[in-house]
C-alpha cells in the first residue's frame, strides 16, 4: 500500500469537517516513500477533546493506515478557536 500525503489529508479532511472551520496540513516527511508523516490538523471536532482524545481521533481515523506508516507526528491538533489565538 502506498500512502500520500494527499490521501492522508483527504481522509482527514473528511472525518473532522475541516472544509468549512479548520485545516489540515498532512506533509511526507520520509523523502516521498510515504512510511512518515507530519500533521497539523485544526478542527471543531476537537472542541471539548483534551490533547489526548484528539490525537487518538487522529490515529483512530488513520487505523486501517496505521499499519504501513512507520513515524506519524501531530504537530497541531487545536479547535478554531485556538488556533486563531482566543
Amino acid at each position: 500500500m502506498t500512502l500520500t500525503a494527499e490521501g492522508l489529508k483527504a481522509k482527514l479532511e473528511e472525518a473532522l469537517k475541516t472544509r468549512e472551520q479548520g485545516s489540515v496540513e498532512v506533509l511526507d516527511i520520509s523523502s516521498g516513500c510515504g512510511t512518515s508523516f507530519e500533521v497539523k490538523v485544526v478542527s471543531p471536532e476537537f472542541e471539548g477533546k483534551n490533547l489526548l482524545a484528539r490525537h487518538r481521533l487522529i490515529n483512530d481515523i488513520l487505523k486501517n493506515e496505521m499499519p504501513h506508516i512507520h513515524a506519524l507526528s501531530i504537530k497541531q491538533a487545536q479547535t478554531p478557536a485556538q488556533a486563531q489565538g482566543s
